[in-house]
């Protein structure tokens, strides 16, 4: 089934190339079905790298879902031209008396700052806070994810002594849960960031589930117990060759990065990286798209339920 967006978004060519089905707004009004709606808040500097990404693992869905790209009205990215961001992007002044089933929040390269040091923090904390009521299940993704459990349940990041960076193997800890239905028991995912937050601080969270870790990655994937708020530390989006272009900026910036773990074969880089994680990436999005999102969203999306409130107080 398709993924519905603007017909002249870069990503709709790469994606229809790849035979993800893409349907146009304007097809998509002729059919007698109501997509899901899903606001994607793109906070990465590679704008358009990152709505492919997640377009494609969006679009690998039995589920026509209709996306609304967001950026911050607070700071614009020095990497995309305003022209662009005007085209395909909306803030969240245009959406904030709508409803939507679903929103994804991407990480963010300013993971080395104090919460409060983000410029567009007071915006981003008012986001999270009408997502609890203009929301139906949100999935947030690596700074993405650690920001929105500080906001919601007062948890801290900690700096790691040396930037993670690469592929890891992850276990799953509730294999009932329906988010990790049909992972094997070990799969692996990209990380790449500089700060962590602690397992053990997750699992003193009576709302909260962990439900898988890394020995090496530390905490993966934790969810409320109601199913409405996901967080993944890692990157399973990723392309096969995100991580190298990473390597090489840095490399050419003179930062002598490590080579990312389990990534080049023999661990040489001149050899293209095996990619080992698209199938759980597919998985995971699926999942949290047809049993968190689909299977539970009302029809009429103007009666959200109340979510479940969070056990910690709230920085909104």
């Amino acid at each position: 089934m398709p993924v519905k967006t603007c017909g002249g978004l870069p990503a709709v060519q790469t994606l229809t190339e790849e035979n993800i089905f893409v349907m146009t707004s304007e097809r998509a009004v002729s059919q007698d079905i109501r997509p899901l709606r899903i606001a994607i808040l793109n906070l990465m500097p590679t704008k358009v790298a990152t709505e492919t990404q997640l377009l494609r693992l969006i679009g690998n869905t039995p589920l026509q879902v209709e996306t609304t790209f967001l950026c911050t009205a607070t700071y614009q990215s020095q990497n995309t031209q305003l022209s662009y961001l005007k085209t395909f992007y909306q803030t969240f002044a245009d959406v904030q008396s709508q409803q939507f089933d679903g929103l994804l929040v991407t990480g963010a390269p300013v993971e080395t700052k104090e919460f409060a040091e983000v410029q567009y923090w007071e915006e981003l904390t008012k986001i999270l806070a009408w997502a609890e009521t203009n929301v139906y299940a949100s999935l947030f993704i690596c700074w993405g994810a650690q920001a929105a459990l500080h906001t919601y349940y007062g948890l801290e990041k900690h700096p790691l002594k040396k930037k993670l960076f690469g592929i890891f193997p992850h276990s799953v800890l509730q294999p009932k849960n329906k988010l990790v239905r049909g992972f094997d028991d070990t799969f692996f995912a990209p990380h790449s960031r500089h700060t962590t937050v602690f397992t053990e601080d997750v699992h003193a969270i009576e709302d909260l589930e962990v439900l898988s870790v890394s020995k090496e990655a530390g905490l993966y994937l934790a969810a409320s117990k109601d199913g409405r708020k996901v967080f993944v530390t890692g990157h399973s989006e990723y392309d096969d060759l995100t991580l190298d272009n990473e390597y090489r900026r840095d490399l050419e910036a003179g930062k002598n990065p490590s080579l990312p773990r389990n990534y080049y074969p023999d661990n040489d880089s001149s050899r293209a990286p095996t990619v080992c994680w698209r199938s759980h990436a597919n998985l995971l999005f699926s999942n949290w798209l047809n049993y968190f999102v689909y299977q539970e969203t009302p029809f009429d999306i103007e009666k959200l339920p109340e979510k479940t409130k969070a056990r910690q107080p709230c920085n909104f």
